[in-house]
């Protein structure tokens, strides 16, 4: 049986060196690692299930396009259900180093904030672990998914709206970043809402905004003078949401008096402040927990090739104080 000193010797590297790898417990230069990798690989060397826990990785998105509060919402939820689970998590935040997504160092991967075309998912289907999405790509053959229905959102968003008596509505997004990469939670939900718009005959203007005051602010700004008949907002940012409510008060607009306002994203961010917003919740737990679930049944049953449709948990939309019927012209 090839043990953890072949792989030493294969590598030329300590014993040591190659359980730091494994274990991630202690910082081992990207060559170093990739030696030891490349090893393992060709020694044939898994570690033996009896003398470990299952590691799952958990691969995230930090740059500016991501919803911080409600990421690190993800990553809580994620690490607490790993452990029910009797699992480990190993965090990945570099979507270079792909040499990671590797059966020497995991057991499984979880992936998130998925694009509807993924560069990423080539590299997934060829993984020797199961993987699981959290997130919807254009074509899920073959691939494991959970995510909340979001183009449902959307539209349940438009239909609140729309069953109150507002026809002009305007849906500030996501940063500028998440539609380039055309992922799947924003994309969706402003395809969503279009959709059920024009069904419901709502004029919906849509905007991406950055999420800080002076950009939101501007963009604010600008579409209620394009929109100057607008009465309700749909916002899909959580960085933005804080600063609507003094900004529309700044415009002369109180909530829910003169513009009513949903929101799509953390119920956390809807109930911070006051009013607090009528919102459709990114259930971040459930999503999280039921992602780790189908990971731990692969695991179990050695699946590396689901089967059964993606997982669409259904949107939920609570009614709270910033929404109302328009003001009478």
């Amino acid at each position: 049986m090839v043990g953890i000193t072949d792989v030493a010797r294969h590598a030329g590297v300590a014993v040591s060196t190659v359980s730091y790898v494994l274990s991630g417990k202690r910082p081992i230069s990207s060559s170093t690692r990739s030696r030891v990798l490349e090893s393992i690989a060709a020694v044939g060397y898994q570690r033996p299930v009896f003398a470990r826990s299952h590691t799952i990785g958990l691969a995230v998105r930090v740059d500016d396009g991501a919803h911080r509060p409600l990421l690190a919402e993800f990553m809580l939820s994620a690490s607490v259900a790993a452990r029910r689970h009797h699992c480990n998590v190993l965090l990945l935040t570099d979507d270079a180093e792909h040499g990671v997504w590797d059966g020497a160092l995991l057991d499984g991967l979880i992936l998130m904030d998925i694009g509807i075309r993924d560069p990423r998912l080539d590299t997934v289907r060829g993984l020797p672990v199961p993987t699981v999405l959290i997130g919807l790509p254009h074509d899920p053959a073959g691939l494991a998914c959970v995510d909340l229905d979001f183009r449902a959102a959307g539209g349940l968003c438009v239909d609140h709206l729309a069953d109150l008596g507002h026809r002009e509505v305007i849906l500030l997004g996501a940063p500028e970043a998440a539609y380039r990469r055309r992922t799947g939670f924003a994309v969706r939900t402003v395809a969503g809402a279009l959709e059920r718009a024009s069904a419901r005959g709502v004029r919906l203007t849509h905007r991406s905004v950055e999420g800080d005051w002076d950009t939101t602010a501007g963009t604010l700004t600008r579409v209620l003078q394009e929109r100057p008949d607008a009465t309700a907002l749909i916002v899909q940012n959580e960085a933005a949401t804080p600063h609507l409510a003094p900004l529309l008060r700044g415009f002369g607009r109180a909530l829910p008096e003169d513009m009513s306002l949903v929101v799509v994203g953390s119920d956390a961010v809807a109930t911070a402040g006051t009013p607090q917003l009528t919102s459709v919740a990114v259930p971040a737990a459930a999503l999280a927990e039921r992602a780790v679930e189908l990971l731990r049944q692969r695991l179990d049953r050695r699946d590396t090739d689901p089967d059964g449709a993606p997982v669409l948990l259904e949107p939920q939309l609570t009614v709270r104080a910033s929404t109302a019927s328009p003001p009478l012209s």
